[in-house]
């Protein structure tokens, strides 16, 4: 019979702990209501952002000239370094060009020779004064043509060799094969793309801010550096081992959306990180002097969040606080309408009327004087309140 009465009681001092909690306040008989002194303590706290995954340096691939593929030296997603021979383009054509180049350049490395052998010997002949000036003229003027006319194949020939060079399209970066839509055979120009090679070494997240927050980043006075390392939660919610560094901000505001585009830097060494997946960026806050309050001895109407302090007249007052829209569930950081010293209460709110008079006494009486109830009560009372 008594394990039953002590079964009872226990059950009736959780129910009336529990109303406690929601706002609700047990009988005692008298107008005492729990109060606390406002102080400050240690709370933690993290902003997300949704966020788009690049490589640091993500190239298209576009050939220079155009004609058919012919062969394909790389594999997706397949590691290469820069200027390492990614396609093949048929080059028959720029070869004959090329052979072209050289003929006209052998032409006229003849034609130079044939005009300096002729400039020489009218040299000779100008000094034994058998020819005059005009014939010496002639022949330096078809000499100085036929080196120009060398200079030009000359140049024409590198055209060629350039363009024929062009249908080996080689990485400009060293990094990792995306996708190869085209393949052999396919007929490219310098509109098409034939892949992407992604520089992985590192990461570029993006993410944006909204204006008021980059404003208050920058009126630190430290700007991106003010802000702490931070932390990635990839697509399957786990977060990625390393942490990164906002690097960049833009100077534009988006006018549509009244955010800034931010960029983290992660180091990818596992090439865990992938170009063009998405996550979110996770950026923590630490505040050692934050003014934390419990959510249940707070109200909410239309929006706005309540509680009541408590004036020198022990009179209560229903005042307006703002708080951090980022919680634990369990506690709030009030960022406004409370300050160190302040009185408020945390149980039995719904009980309280504004500029009512109450008994303040400490949260420990508060439960103590829960348990004195507990055990007072009949067990006909008893079954009454847990009827209620």
């Amino acid at each position: 019979m008594k394990a039953n009465n002590i079964l009872i009681v226990a059950a009736v001092a959780a129910t009336l702990v529990s109303c406690g909690k929601k706002g609700g306040r047990p009988t005692f008989g008298d107008n005492e209501y729990p109060v606390v002194t406002v102080g400050t303590s240690s709370a933690a706290s993290q902003q997300t952002f949704p966020a788009s995954i690049k490589g640091v340096q993500d190239v298209q691939i576009s050939p220079k000239v155009s004609g058919f593929i012919t062969r394909i030296h790389v594999k997706e997603g397949q590691a290469v370094k820069a200027g390492q021979t990614l396609f093949e383009i048929d080059n028959a054509t720029y070869q004959a060009q090329v052979r072209q180049a050289q003929a006209s350049v052998n032409t006229a490395q003849a034609q130079l020779n044939t005009a300096k052998l002729s400039f020489e010997n009218s040299q000779k002949l100008y000094e034994g004064k058998v020819i005059g000036d005009f014939e010496l003229q002639s022949a330096t003027n078809s000499y100085e043509s036929a080196k120009a006319a060398l200079a030009q194949t000359q140049a024409a020939l590198a055209s060629a060799k350039e363009m024929l060079s062009f249908c080996y399209v080689k990485s400009p970066a060293s990094g990792v094969v995306g996708t190869l839509p085209l393949k052999v055979g396919a007929l490219v120009s310098a509109a098409s793309v034939l892949t992407t090679v992604s520089n992985n070494s590192q990461m570029e997240v993006y993410f944006s801010m909204t204006e008021k927050d980059a404003l208050e980043m920058q009126k630190s006075g430290n700007g991106l550096n003010a802000l702490p390392a931070v932390k990635l939660q990839l697509s399957d919610g786990t977060l990625y081992d390393l942490e990164g560094k906002v690097t960049k901000m833009s100077g534009v505001i988006d006018q549509a959306t009244g955010t800034v585009q931010m960029i983290a830097v992660f180091q990818n060494p596992q090439k865990l990180l992938k170009s063009g997946a998405s996550g979110s960026i996770v950026i923590p806050h630490s505040n050692s002097t934050a003014i934390v309050i419990p959510q249940s001895c707070v109200s909410e109407v239309q929006n706005k969040k309540f509680v009541y302090t408590v004036g020198s007249d022990n009179k209560v007052k229903y005042t307006e606080i703002k708080v951090d829209p980022q919680n634990d569930g369990t506690n709030y950081v009030v960022t406004d309408g409370l300050k160190v010293g302040d009185k408020y209460v945390t149980n039995g709110i719904t009980k309280l009327n504004d500029g009512m008079e109450i008994v303040q006494i400490t949260p420990e009486r508060y439960q103590q004087k829960i348990q004195e109830q507990a055990k007072a009560m009949s067990a006909g009372d008893i079954v009454n309140a847990m009827k209620k």
